[in-house]
């Protein structure tokens, strides 16, 4: 046996909770690093892998027995470095260029062991015991601020889209910024960034939710008055046609329906919105123009083109964002055994090269041409000349 059988052996007769793979040993390696994280759900124990590039993180869960095949298959010829840790020991592994593995062990009872739960292992922002009224009112948490059992995967989407946010908003010292939410519907969410922003990042925040009944508009504006958001209001509104003359920082939309995403986009773009987060819905366009003549495989099977045409439909924003100057990721909103709508389209404005701007721009004009797609935010964009 050689000296990588034997290292990954020694590392993985201990209950290891985390693994790190990284330094990858040249740049045709695909994914900048690998993590391992042991978790449990209904009794059972399985690792959840997480492989990142620079833009997509990318998940996988394995069981326990296959830990020590998935290490060999991701680490051995691409990586330089492994760390891994149970609950007493930490090692770390070491190969060289030549091939040389150094396997080091450090004892250390007092390592903090996460909790491995597969509801409760995070330490999420909005956190149990924390009494968030609007959360209390949409039955996520009861009034001591403990969790619901049921509201469980509804309580993680929302501390994962909070999470999104906020690894954006802390690279930049905001005072204050001006959020619309289209589409806002019955507002759980546009109340839960409006709480975030307020009362856990002490940021002054003027917040507009917009959607097209009337009734719900009624509601939301008096739960607003109730729970004295003074800078948080609704508005009946249409996203297509939608009229704002004053600077919008921030865009978010959740779940607006096929074009909506776009007339969303587009909005953002000519208020030259400093930030976007948007988790588009029923991707429909693309799905009824889609033809392909050299690729005819992809619309021969109804299920693969719907599902196809929805990822290009996305693919295609991001690269329009990208080429007007957004720092542009299509990131995994949630699991995708909990809803196939879970991809979140996050957008910052940036530095962005002219080379990747034309670059993003090309390839989506091959892709129109390739299946005769007709885009509604390209043909907009194209409208008023910004491409």
């Amino acid at each position: 046996m050689d000296d990588f059988k034997k290292a990954i052996k020694e590392i993985i007769e201990e209950e290891i909770i985390k693994i790190v793979i990284s330094n990858k040993m040249n740049k045709d390696v695909q994914y900048n690093k690998i993590t391992f994280i042991l978790k449990e759900n209904n009794q059972k124990q399985y690792y959840q892998i997480e492989k990142y590039t620079d833009k997509q993180v990318f998940h996988e869960n394995i069981d326990v027995d296959i830990l020590e095949e998935k290490l060999t298959e991701y680490l051995q010829g691409n990586y330089k470095q492994l760390s891994a840790w149970s609950t007493s020991t930490t090692f770390d592994l070491k190969i060289s260029k030549k091939g040389k593995v150094f396997l080091g062990k450090k004892k250390d009872d007092n390592i903090k062991v996460a909790n491995k739960s597969h509801n409760k292992e995070k330490n999420y922002i909005l956190k149990e015991g924390m009494i968030i009224e609007p959360l209390i009112d949409l039955g996520v948490f009861t009034k001591e601020g403990k969790v619901v059992n049921s509201k469980y995967d509804k309580y993680k989407q929302i501390n994962r889209f909070i999470e999104i946010i906020d690894d954006e908003v802390k690279k930049n010292d905001f005072k204050e910024l001006t959020i619309l939410d289209f589409g806002c519907g019955k507002s759980y969410l546009t109340f839960i960034v409006y709480y975030y922003f307020v009362e856990i990042k002490k940021i002054n925040v003027k917040m507009i939710g917009l959607d097209l009944k009337e009734d719900v508009i009624k509601k939301c504006n008096e739960i607003a008055e109730k729970y004295k958001y003074e800078n948080l209001h609704f508005e009946i509104g249409d996203i297509n046609g939608f009229k704002y003359n004053n600077k919008v920082d921030m865009v978010i939309t959740l779940h607006a329906c096929d074009t909506a995403t776009d007339y969303a986009l587009y909005n953002a773009i000519k208020w030259n919105s400093k930030m976007i987060f948007s988790v588009p819905c029923c991707q429909h366009e693309f799905n009824e123009q889609m033809k392909a003549e050299s690729l005819s495989i992809l619309t021969r099977y109804g299920i693969v083109q719907e599902r196809v045409a929805a990822l290009m439909t996305d693919a295609v924003r991001a690269n329009l964002l990208e080429c007007l100057g957004y720092k542009t990721q299509l990131l995994e909103f949630i699991d995708i055994a909990h809803s196939p709508k879970n991809i979140l389209i996050r957008a910052s404005k940036g530095n962005v090269s002219e080379d990747k701007r034309k670059k993003a721009l090309v390839e989506v004009e091959d892709l129109i041409k390739q299946f005769n797609f007709n885009p509604t935010l390209f043909n907009l964009l194209k409208k008023d000349n910004l491409i």
